[in-house]
């Protein structure tokens, strides 16, 4: 649904890792900012000051970097709407909130927390629902005071709104109270803050988790106090943890983004898995592009229910990623992204060798960081290791004399190849399988074992191949005495 003038924003809090789901809190945003040709915005609603992280700023930026969420105006780009950190932001609110007291829709309250402490162990003993509006001062002061919180003055009432992803909705006076707007330390509430701040930056639609649904009966009241138009409502179910029975949290398994990208995890993967969770075009398409998911994205696709979180798919569609970059991109593309990952022996082997493991070895990786165990033998001599031999299922019916004879044969065959292509390799196996009498899985496991003496390796000639000559010559033979 293509939309004028549309502006989003993703307001994440300071306060620690960012999560998968407030990772895709940010994914909607874009796409429908960039599907309309309109603004997206960082903002950091960073007013919770005992529960702010140092660093954390960083790492929310650096996060949506990594997934090429660019964001038009916020923290390094600027933008005429500023400041972007809502602790800059305070005379600001404090003008507004000016606004309601003026108009005697906020006022002053100087209750002690004791008192209404008792107010809510009152309620709860005759077993009613705690609204503070049941117990405001008989007399509203309507003055802005430093360190005193500023309460709405709800005037509740029944409302109706329509929610882009959740449809009709309604609720009644019961659920709306005098919410604290600005609190004793002079910060305001998210309640307020974000309100504010969506006016002042023009927010068109406003895109968040489900969790805020029951609150916005109270922004609702705010929006009509202040006589604003209220933006496009998207709420965004929860993402489930993998049981499917309750929210995704840390308890879950689930690891932050950034732990994901230090796993190997590519961040078009990551932005096609999450965009995909709890949204689908209709089709049976699973992998997509990020420009592909720009053109596709609809509001109106989103469940309504959660979706359930999967490790397992999001490994296997990254390793359909690996295989994509790989195939439409080349090697050197996909070269790029591996720093970082390759085993420790491969720091002194040049770029052309790394990139001829990678070439044979891409389509077998689920994650960049599975090349470290995967590719250690590429660099450096692996440890004999008889056991492995003789215990694997092909080869522990042959004696010890029959292993021997099928060594010294492999050694002579394949040490008659001057020319040591991955072709001549595949021609001189396949004689040595005549000559042999031996099934292939017999033959080619002890030749594999013996060169990397690890649980799988690419096809036997393209080993041999990248190995070279004198390595898996090498090998063999140290094998061989060995056996």
């Amino acid at each position: 649904m293509k939309t004028d003038n549309c502006i989003t924003r993703f307001a994440p809090s300071p306060t620690g890792y960012i999560h998968i789901g407030n990772v895709r809190s940010a994914i909607y945003p874009y796409l429908v900012a960039r599907q309309n040709n309109g603004k997206f915005i960082l903002r950091i609603e960073d007013t919770d000051r005992e529960r702010y992280v140092e660093g954390a700023t960083d790492l929310i930026e650096d996060t949506l970097k990594w997934l090429g969420l660019e964001w038009d105006e916020g923290p390094e780009v600027g933008g005429d709407n500023g400041p972007y950190f809502q602790s800059e932001r305070l005379e600001i609110y404090h003008e507004w909130v000016k606004k309601l007291l003026d108009a005697h829709r906020a006022y002053s309250d100087p209750t002690p927390a004791e008192k209404i402490d008792e107010y809510r162990k009152e309620c709860s003993e005759k077993k009613v629902p705690f609204l503070y509006r049941n117990f405001r001062p008989e007399k509203l002061d309507f003055e802005f005071h430093e360190g005193v919180p500023i309460r709405f003055l709800a005037e509740p009432k029944d409302y109706e709104w329509t929610d882009a992803v959740m449809g009709p909705m309604k609720a009644g006076p019961e659920v709306q109270d005098d919410i604290i707007l600005i609190k004793k330390d002079g910060y305001p509430t998210y309640n307020f803050a974000h309100i504010v701040d969506d006016a002042e930056m023009g927010v068109t639609h406003v895109m968040r988790g489900v969790e805020y649904l029951s609150s916005t009966p109270n922004y609702l009241g705010l929006y009509d106090a202040f006589g604003l138009e209220r933006p496009v409502l998207v709420s965004l179910p929860h993402i489930l943890a993998p049981t499917g029975n309750k929210k995704l949290g840390k308890r879950d398994g689930a690891k932050s983004v950034t732990e994901y990208r230090d796993d190997g995890v590519l961040p078009e993967a990551m932005l096609n898995y999450l965009a995909c969770l709890g949204w689908n075009d209709g089709t049976e398409q699973e992998i997509y592009t990020k420009d592909e998911l720009v053109s596709r994205f609809s509001r109106d696709r989103i469940q309504s229910s959660g979706a359930r979180y999967d490790e397992t798919k999001l490994l296997w569609m990254n390793g359909q990623w690996i295989r994509r970059i790989f195939d439409t991109e080349g090697a050197s593309a996909l070269y790029v992204k591996t720093e970082g990952f390759w085993p420790e022996a491969a720091a002194g082997s040049s770029e052309e060798y790394k990139l001829k493991v990678l070439s044979i070895i891409y389509d077998r990786l689920k994650t960049l960081s599975d090349l470290r165990a995967m590719t250690e033998y590429f660099f450096k001599d692996p440890e004999i290791d008889m056991e492995m031999l003789k215990s694997n299922k092909f080869l522990k019916k042959l004696s010890e004399a029959e292993l021997e004879d099928l060594m010294k044969k492999s050694i002579s065959r394949l040490g008659e190849i001057t020319d040591w292509t991955a072709e001549n390799l595949n021609a001189a196996l396949n004689e040595l399988l005549a000559e042999t009498g031996q099934k292939p899985a017999v033959l080619f496991s002890l030749i594999r074992i013996a060169v990397s003496f690890a649980p799988f390796s690419p096809a036997l000639d393209l080993t041999l191949n990248v190995l070279g000559r004198d390595t898996a010559l090498s090998r063999l033979n140290a094998v061989a005495r060995a056996i």
